[in-house]
């Protein structure tokens, strides 16, 4: 906390590389913390998934006792490939191996599980460790050899002895050939025994033990696909109720669906929707109103959602409109043909909540992001650049005017824009 009460942010760690030369395989395409923040698992385009774990941090002994200990930094903790290429012969389609979600479950026993997905298949991993082998068995020698029964004149007591420690990550279940579209969201249930995975059109559930078997909960498909009208752009559960549900749409609208009403949840219980003003109705306003992200809060009373140019804060129990709702990068509206033209008015980005409920954080572009405090009304807006890429340097809010951040990438060559430049996925810590 800085002198006047607020809070200071400070960079802390890269994870990657900053160099310009990076090859389109290392390009992370989605984070995700575990529930106790330990724990942080990237995904990338080319199928493999990083974890980071947090080394334990003592109070040094300059600290008093009642300051709090700073956090220790994060260090690779296991490394594996997820998925990869594959081709669907029926539809000659190539499958990429991107990571587009990663979910974590609660932690059980000693080990950690996790869900990766990229367009067609999810997958759960168990990651556990392994610091002792046993030694001394008498059908095998050590290295695993199988000996000579006539050679074996004695019985042994196998022994454990301590080894360096060894991190394993195991595929325990391969869940396939459930969407004919791209996967866009996963979501693990508070019962944790069963997930949600969504395509553009369909929401399947899931039980974690059966791999062969879902059944689908929302089909929006229309018999003839010329009357399609809007698709299926995000899922999650609620974070107590097990039985309850959020979807987007690229319409602008979020539905609730409670699964104790009817098996098939074509018809929600709630439809959040933002009545539209008509003095601002334009060519693009379908466009920029198609919501990218829903996330529910900690509390499940309250879910924020991600369009284009905003994000907005909704209660559960009111439909008609958002409690809260703030303006991202409101400059771009006046860009909005450009925009369109090179197809970054397509862009997505993701949002997410702090861990008591009380700020939102979300990306944009020039390595920007967003924070907004719920209780003061404040707004901040950071910058995620290789120039402050050292520890401990406090990040300075920066002010964004239509000169300073359109130059550049409002520009003819659009598609030559940095990845770096883009930020998509985001998360607060624990």
């Amino acid at each position: 906390m800085s002198g006047n009460g607020e809070v200071q942010w400070c960079f802390s760690q890269v994870k990657g590389t900053l160099d310009d030369d990076v090859t389109e395989a290392d390009i992370i395409s989605c984070v995700e913390f575990n529930s106790t923040g330990d724990l942080l698992a990237t995904g990338d385009k080319g199928g493999r998934v990083v974890i980071f774990q947090r080394d334990p941090q003592e109070p040094s002994v300059l600290q008093s006792k009642s300051s709090i200990p700073r956090r220790g930094e994060y260090n690779v903790y296991s490394t594996f490939q997820s998925h990869e290429p594959e081709f669907d012969y029926l539809k000659s389609l190539e499958i990429e191996e991107k990571i587009n979600k990663i979910r974590w479950l609660n932690r059980q026993n000693p080990a950690h599980f996790l869900l990766s997905t990229n367009d067609k298949t999810i997958k759960l991993w168990k990651v556990s460790e392994r610091d002792k082998r046993v030694e001394g068995y008498n059908t095998r020698e050590d290295s695993g050899q199988m000996r000579d029964p006539s050679s074996i004149t004695s019985l042994r007591v196998p022994v454990i002895k301590p080894m360096e420690l060894m991190v394993e990550a195991s595929p325990r279940r391969i869940f396939a050939n459930a969407h004919t579209y791209h996967i866009n969201s996963i979501s693990v249930n508070s019962d944790q025994a069963t997930y949600l995975s969504a395509d553009d059109l369909r929401i399947n559930l899931w039980n974690l033990e059966i791999t062969d078997q879902s059944f689908n909960i929302v089909d929006i498909k229309p018999t003839n696909m010329e009357e399609l009208t809007e698709v299926i752009t995000a899922a999650e559960f609620h974070p107590i109720d097990c039985n309850v549900f959020v979807y987007s749409s690229s319409k602008g609208t979020i539905r609730l669906c409670d699964m104790r009403e009817a098996a098939l949840c074509d018809k929600h219980a709630k439809m959040f929707e933002e009545p539209e003003d008509p003095t601002n109705r334009s060519f693009f306003s379908e466009i920029i109103s198609s919501i990218s992200d829903v996330k529910l809060s900690n509390s499940g009373r309250y879910m924020v959602s991600r369009d284009y140019l905003s994000v907005k804060v909704w209660d559960l129990r009111m439909e008609t409109k958002p409690t809260e709702s703030y303006a991202v990068h409101e400059y771009l509206r006046a860009k909005l043909c450009s925009l369109y033209e090179s197809d970054c008015i397509f862009d997505k980005f993701e949002c997410c909540w702090n861990g008591n409920d009380t700020a939102i954080m979300t990306g944009s572009y020039n390595n920007f992001f967003r924070m907004f405090d719920r209780t003061t009304k404040r707004d901040l807006t950071l910058e995620a650049s290789r120039e402050v890429a050292k520890p401990r340097t406090v990040l300075k809010p920066r002010k964004v005017g239509m000169g300073q951040v359109l130059t550049p990438f409002l520009e003819e060559d659009w598609g030559a824009r940095e990845a770096s430049d883009f930020v998509a996925a985001i998360c607060f810590v624990g």
